[in-house]
Parts: C-alpha cells; structure tokens; sequence
C-alpha cells in the first residue's frame, strides 16, 4: 500500500430485522490519523461502469471512502515529485459485502469505478470543505495514458479484469 492509505474492514451485524454497521468513528485509531477531521460528508451515486476518476487536493484534504451498495474498485496513484512511491498504484475493491473504509491522502490522483452489474452507492467523507469558487481539484483525464500500470508497465485500464 502506499504510506497514509489505510483499509478497515466495518463489520456487519446481521439479526432477524436486515443489519447493521458503524462505517466510521472518530475513535479508530488504527484508522483515522491525528490530524484528520471530517468537516464533510457526500453520497456519490454511479451506474454500473462508470469511472469518477482522476483527481487530487493540494490543500491537505483526506477522503475517507466507504462502499455502501454496489462494488467500487477504488484507486490511489502517487504521481508526487520526488516520492520514494512515485509510479506506485493501489487498487481496492470494495462493496456492500465487502464493507470498508478506505483512507486515500488528497495529494495522490484517486478515483472510483462502479464494477458489477448494479449501480454503486458511495459515501466519501472528507477533511476540507469543497471551496466553490476555488476548488482544491487538480484533474487528469480516467484514461490518462501517462499514469502507468507498475505491474503490466502499459497504461492503466479501468476496465482490465483484476485476475488477467
């Protein structure tokens, strides 16, 4: 994993009535560092095969991603001058059976992609308000042919299966 991107498995509590899950408390530390704080928290809803991807904050910004329904590949590329991870790319697949919460630090490029047959629900929280007239975004194309796939060497393919 690249450093700060962190992984929790939520767990589910089934009964008779359905289930139920904590998706995020301030006190998992082996999670959410020190100096993180949630100031926002926003519901992406996808259709199946679309890609949100890609982008980065300059300010500092953390999201916190976690996969309420559907199932989301979700990915982190360091791309950061001078990193000793720089090229590194992580990719994790999370989903409704799969429940997570995935820290990814704003200075790597990071997006999702609705995988599976049914639409994706998200819930991203995050440590900066979004600034509408002055967004911390910084884009690059979903199909950015210069972000480089570390295992295959080519360019990295939303739509390449996981186990090819």
């Amino acid at each position: 994993m690249l450093p700060g991107i962190k992984i929790k498995e939520i767990k589910k509590f089934p009964d008779e009535r359905g289930s139920f899950a904590e998706i995020f408390r301030e006190d998992w530390s082996d999670l959410i560092e020190s100096e993180d704080k949630i100031i926002q928290v926003n519901l992406s809803y996808s259709y199946p095969g679309m890609i949100r991807a890609w982008h980065r904050h300059h300010r500092g910004q953390v999201d916190y991603f976690i996969t309420v329904r559907g199932a989301t590949k979700i990915c982190a590329y360091d791309d950061t001058e001078k990193s000793p991870t720089r090229g590194n790319l992580d990719e994790i697949i999370s989903s409704e059976e799969k429940i997570q919460c995935v820290r990814i630090p704003g200075y790597y490029y990071h997006g999702f992609k609705s995988i599976g047959s049914e639409p994706s629900l998200v819930v991203y929280l995050t440590t900066k308000l979004y600034d509408y007239k002055n967004p911390d975004e910084e884009r690059r194309l979903w199909n950015d042919q210069t972000i480089i796939n570390p295992r295959t060497n080519k360019p990295f393919d939303w739509n390449a299966l996981p186990h090819k």
